[in-house]
């Protein structure tokens, strides 16, 4: 990996790159980007930077005020395995072009001021992030919203309801079945080779994968586990995951989609995400207490459970999201914590050493945008160390089959996003301090969101005919 912005030219030089691909990340989590030939490419783009059209961007600039620059960070620099010209690709922070100043909206920069606050703060100088974020893998997709004319359809050779089709080429019969995709070898599990492409590939951008596999879903889920990193890094990494399992899947004439819940009546997918504070190389999770935790973890801990329904907004950010966050479906709903227990929605892993010791918050899913997602966690987490919020007893049962007493006093997180984008309205201090988050975008973040629970709202389901039609 490129360190220097002469590491950067040499890259270029060495691989004969033709083109330089500036990318950045929008509010909605999209990548976007720009490209250069390499001639209108040299050493004075990292102080000068990239105009582009901000007012393009959902959420952000007006065309009144549109003018914005793209900073390249030069440690992000890798080659595209995907382009057929040689093209380097370039991680990119938005800047204002009057001041030089991030821009406030820019979600890299604020996952830097994250960062930045954290050291500020005193608690830490590090917050390490391992997201597992899982995906389905279709062989074609369709979906119509036409006024007359709303459906999708997902074609998949895995999915347990073709397990009766007639199919083009016969139909081999060996399948996973619902929830039964955790996970039996080939030729159940026919999906293998196309996992170890994207892990090639990723190792050979410099993220370290440390296992691949089929997830519980029938219908072409699985999962990719890279190594957990620096919070800005990470969140870079997660993005350039995505690209990688997109463009691969792709190239086996595939479809991959992160969406929570592609379909109903199996697993969805989450995006559980390990998290540890660190300070001068001594990891600050690891002490005495439960499951090995040390009071500045259980407090972190805390401050997600407090913060966990505005949390919501950002960590589970779609309609969508919600379809796979019901109770009584064993989903990560119940705001609780606990060693080893996949029930609660924050789980203690079992580790072997005190370097490894961390915690995973189970309910955030893959829509999120991973720089604000990592964020907003770290924030609530150190609001629940300056608070010394402690997150009660620990849960030792099965919170999926509770009984009826003892369910009701356990919370929860949202049912859906209008009531996640409300607690977030209402619940925003701890993310505004130190201006990493601002309330200007906070405003904007929920006025964009609002308008995807407004389009469902109008929308009609094809179950509604289902309950209704005939009433």
């Amino acid at each position: 990996m490129a360190k220097s912005v002469a590491d950067v030219m040499k890259l270029v030089q060495e691989n004969e790159c033709k083109f330089v691909d500036f990318r950045f990340t929008d509010t909605r989590g999209k990548e976007q980007h720009v490209s250069v030939p390499v001639s209108h490419f040299d050493e004075d783009k990292f102080s000068d930077g990239h105009a582009f059209d901000g007012s393009s961007i959902a959420g952000w600039k007006g065309i009144e005020a549109s003018d914005m620059l793209l900073m390249p960070d030069p440690a992000t620099a890798h080659i595209d395995p995907f382009y057929e010209e040689s093209t380097l690709v370039l991680s990119c922070d938005v800047l204002e072009p009057g001041d030089g100043k991030a821009y406030e909206r820019d979600p890299r920069s604020l996952a830097r001021r994250a960062e930045a606050y954290l050291k500020a703060s005193g608690i830490g100088d590090t917050a390490f992030f391992g997201p597992e974020p899982e995906f389905f893998v279709f062989d074609n997709v369709r979906w119509s919203t036409e006024p007359g004319h709303s459906f999708y359809h997902i074609e998949e050779y895995e999915a347990p309801w073709n397990s009766g089709a007639k199919l083009e080429g016969g139909n081999r019969g060996h399948r996973p079945t619902t929830k039964g995709g955790y996970f039996p070898v080939a030729p159940v599990d026919s999906t293998h080779d196309m996992r170890a492409e994207m892990a090639l590939v990723l190792e050979a951008m410099g993220i370290p994968v440390e296992v691949f596999h089929h997830e519980v879903a029938g219908a072409g889920q699985m999962e990719l586990g890279t190594k957990f990193s620096t919070l800005v890094e990470r969140a870079d990494w997660t993005q350039r995951l995505k690209h990688v399992v997109w463009n691969v899947a792709d190239r086996y004439g595939k479809t991959a989609t992160f969406m929570p819940k592609p379909y109903h009546g199996d697993n969805g997918s989450g995006m559980h995400v390990h998290q540890s504070i660190w300070k001068g190389g001594k990891n600050l999770f690891a002490g005495n207490g439960y499951a090995g935790l040390s009071d500045t973890a259980l407090f972190y801990i805390g401050g997600i459970i407090k913060h966990a329904r505005a949390l919501n907004a950002i960590t589970n950010p779609t309609t969508n999201s919600y379809k796979r966050l019901v109770p009584h479906f064993e989903a990560p709903v119940k705001l609780a914590y606990s060693s080893r227990n996949r029930s609660a929605s924050i789980r203690i892993p079992h580790v072997m050493s005190d370097k490894a010791r961390r915690i995973e918050a189970r309910f955030p899913d893959p829509m999120a945008n991973p720089y604000l997602c990592f964020s907003a966690l770290l924030m609530a987490g150190l609001d629940g160390i300056e608070n010394k919020i402690h997150p009660g007893e620990a849960a030792s049962k099965d919170l999926y089959h509770l009984p009826p007493e003892e369910d009701k006093l356990v919370p929860t997180v949202c049912h859906s996003l209008d009531q996640a984008l409300e607690e977030l309205d209402k619940d925003r201090a701890f993310l505004t301090r130190g201006g990493v988050f601002t309330d200007s975008m906070l405003d904007a973040y929920i006025e964009l969101k609002m308008s995807e629970v407004n389009r469902i709202r109008v929308q009609v389901n094809p179950a509604e005919y289902d309950m209704y039609y005939s009433l």
